[in-house]
């Protein structure tokens, strides 16, 4: 379980792909305090540490992990945002998030304001996915607040903490995001749906 709370940007080193399976080699300043079999959020997305280097730590991830998200896409010099699991007696700073990637959207628009950035992603409708107005949702493993919501696109406002410590700043138009629309949302979507009309 997440919060969506980034705590680094960190670098991909390495890449190496092994039948439909790629392993990843992260550097980044949490590495040194990760363990064997921890999970970690990688832009949203959890996978498990599997090994752990001089500085840096490796994560795989399966044919299903790369087809749902933008994980295949990383290549060495790639900046990812980082998620610990969060702590029990934590604070929950952002929202409920999984790390478990709904589906990818598409950068359509990136817009620098007078102190903030204007982002908005779209994304195909037809997999029944919603956003709500002022609600949560959960971009490359960002918690953000949903403006501007339509049937399959939705803006968000960056401030600029937000923008320099996650990889949002590398995002541009017609690049892919990960999405995970908030948990709650989504069980609600489902009931709804599973109504008759007596």
């Amino acid at each position: 379980m997440f919060t969506g709370i980034i705590e680094t940007l960190a670098e991909v080193k390495e890449r190496i792909n092994e039948g439909t399976n790629v392993h990843f080699t992260i550097a980044s300043d949490l590495s040194r305090e990760l363990k064997i079999d921890q999970s970690v959020a990688h832009n949203g997305v959890c996978l498990t540490v599997v090994a752990l280097g001089e500085g840096t730590h490796r994560v795989t991830a399966i044919q299903e992990t790369l087809e749902k998200s933008n994980i295949g896409n990383l290549q060495a010099g790639h900046k990812i945002n980082l998620e610990r699991c969060m702590l029990m007696n934590g604070r929950l700073d952002g929202h409920i998030v999984q790390g478990h990637v709904d589906q990818t959207a598409i950068c359509v628009k990136r817009e620098a304001l007078d102190g903030s950035w204007e982002y908005r992603f779209k994304y195909d409708g037809a997999a029944g996915n919603v956003t709500v107005e002022k609600g949560s949702i959960c971009v490359n493993g960002i918690s953000l607040t949903v403006v501007n919501s339509a049937e399959d696109e939705f803006s968000v406002f960056i401030i600029p903490y937000t923008f320099e410590h996650t990889n949002l700043q590398e995002v541009h138009v017609g690049d892919t995001v990960n999405l995970e629309f908030d948990i709650i949302g989504k069980y609600v979507a489902r009931l709804t749906s599973r109504q008759t009309t007596f």
